[in-house]
């Protein structure tokens, strides 16, 4: 009974799942889904932003990305919270993939050529959520307006 008692205490902890490519894919994927559903206008152009953006952050085809586009936005539906996506993208990125990926929300709501303030306002929320400061927040636009220049 102590020999089995003891072989319960020194069991290694599991650590928990790591989540696949394409359950962050779709995770990140999701914040520029809700980005571009809160001004009330989902805009073809920004969802195509969304489509170019998986391609070069996740390097998969177009069809692996409309594809993570697709369960983002079955995700979306379902999300309660921004915290479901960022709270996993936090878990697992360095800063600098979380500047790229804000770089990344800043094209989409560049796509259709003008940010709604309530754009900016859930950008905002979305760089506080994932760590980002100020500076990092503003640098983020400046390299996505010039990237679509």
């Amino acid at each position: 009974m102590i020999e089995s008692l003891k072989n319960l205490f020194s069991a290694p902890e599991t650590e928990p799942d790591q989540p696949d490519a394409h359950q962050f894919a779709v995770a990140a994927t999701a914040l520029m889904v809700q980005l571009s559903r809160v001004d009330n206008d989902e805009d073809e152009r920004e969802l195509q932003a969304i489509v170019e953006a998986a391609i070069k952050a996740h390097g998969v085809s177009r069809k692996e990305a409309e594809d993570i586009l697709a369960d983002a936005l079955s995700q979306a539906d379902d999300a309660t919270s921004l915290y479901e996506f960022t709270g996993q993208i936090n878990e697992h990125l360095n800063q600098e993939r979380k500047q790229a990926l804000l770089e990344s929300i800043w094209m989409v709501a560049l796509a259709d050529e003008r940010v709604d303030k309530y754009e900016e306002h859930l950008i905002r929320r979305i760089a506080d959520l994932l760590h980002l400061n100020h500076r990092e927040f503003v640098q983020a636009r400046h390299r996505a307006e010039s990237a679509g220049a």
